[in-house]
């Protein structure tokens, strides 16, 4: 997967925008999603030439700064490009995520420009973010605002990998109302598409309600049974352990309700679980108890739960789908 980045401010050094872009190619990285950015001040003498190169991506971020009003020149340079000269029947299928950090007022409103531009395009929508700095050092200090930037990263990734389907807007009517391209139709294969993305939301939506069903009633079997805490979870691994050839890896768990994370370490195919901590994991998962109690019940795959966004991950995704085929939880 590959996801183009368009920078479309002046590219000074305090300049929140390129730090959020950072942070955000950071976690592509890790997730091994392929990104390149495209600083348009850099290029400016040859932005007509630019949508050519959405061609080769899979989804799209629009980053840009409001200094003093709008989303600045460069920007719109190349969002006109993209009116006259781009691929009307790519953008159809690309995804694109705003991205608005302001030093003045009105990132609002730049956001929503943004939006609007891309689907008035024919492009689909991807949740944005944007944020008023006064303070860059600060901005770059809060350890909340990081957060954010993670999970808006992890999000375009789960909305791109899975080509979330969205409602219709008036905005992407706006091709056929000014008459200046058609309405492309969807091919029988595009609506077999949008009809099994529909149902893995409906799917989604009943497994969220399963996992509240399944807290509750292994909560009432956790009291009764009195379960050491210190050993929770393991037993569950150890017994439905299925390695196949020679496997190496170390997964961090970082449980909501536990002090100490589970660590799940594989040696040459041999499994060793304790309550503790690790520096450098292959994979890092972030979710709570009744997530973790739904993986290892078998109701739910963690490849799955990560794709659902009920638990965030770091590291290595390959590893992550190799935990679902080494741990049988469904026999």
């Amino acid at each position: 997967m590959k996801i183009n980045i368009y920078y479309g401010g002046r590219g000074m050094m305090d300049d929140p925008s390129l730090y959020v872009i950072g942070k955000i190619v950071e976690v592509f990285n890790e997730l091994n999603v392929r990104s390149e950015v495209f600083k348009l001040y850099e290029l400016k003498n040859t932005i007509t030439t630019l949508p050519s190169t959405i061609n080769e991506a899979d989804g799209i971020i629009l980053a840009t700064t409001v200094e003093w009003f709008g989303i600045g020149g460069f920007m719109q340079q190349f969002l006109d490009a993209c009116w006259l000269y781009g691929n009307r029947e790519k953008f159809s299928s690309t995804y694109m995520c705003p991205i608005v950090m302001s030093t003045t007022y009105g990132e609002k409103d730049a956001l929503f420009s943004l939006e609007s531009a891309w689907e008035i395009l024919g492009g689909l929508p991807c949740s944005g973010i944007n944020a008023y700095v006064a303070d860059i050092k600060e901005f770059k200090n809060n350890p909340t605002y990081t957060d954010i930037l993670e999970k808006t990263a992890e999000n375009i990734y789960r909305t791109v990998s899975k080509k979330t389907p969205s409602l219709p807007s008036s905005n992407q009517a706006m091709d056929t109302i000014v008459k200046k391209a058609p309405m492309i139709p969807l091919t029988p294969q595009e609506t077999e598409q949008l009809s099994k993305y529909a149902s893995d939301e409906t799917y989604v939506q009943k497994q969220k309600e399963d996992i509240a069903e399944l807290a509750s009633l292994f909560k009432g079997m956790m009291e009764q049974s009195g379960q050491d805490e210190a050993i929770k979870f393991i037993p569950e691994l150890e017994a439905h352990f299925r390695p196949h050839g020679n496997i190496n890896a170390i997964y961090k768990f970082e449980i909501k309700e536990k002090k100490k994370p589970l660590i799940v370490e594989i040696t040459d195919s041999t499994l060793s679980c304790h309550y503790g901590d690790f520096d450098d994991p292959d994979l890092r998962c972030k979710l709570d108890t009744s997530m973790m109690n739904q993986v290892v019940s078998g109701r739910i795959t963690l490849q799955k739960a990560f794709m659902t966004g009920s638990i965030q991950a770091k590291g290595d995704i390959k590893i992550l789908r190799m935990f679902d085929q080494i741990f049988d939880f469904e026999k």
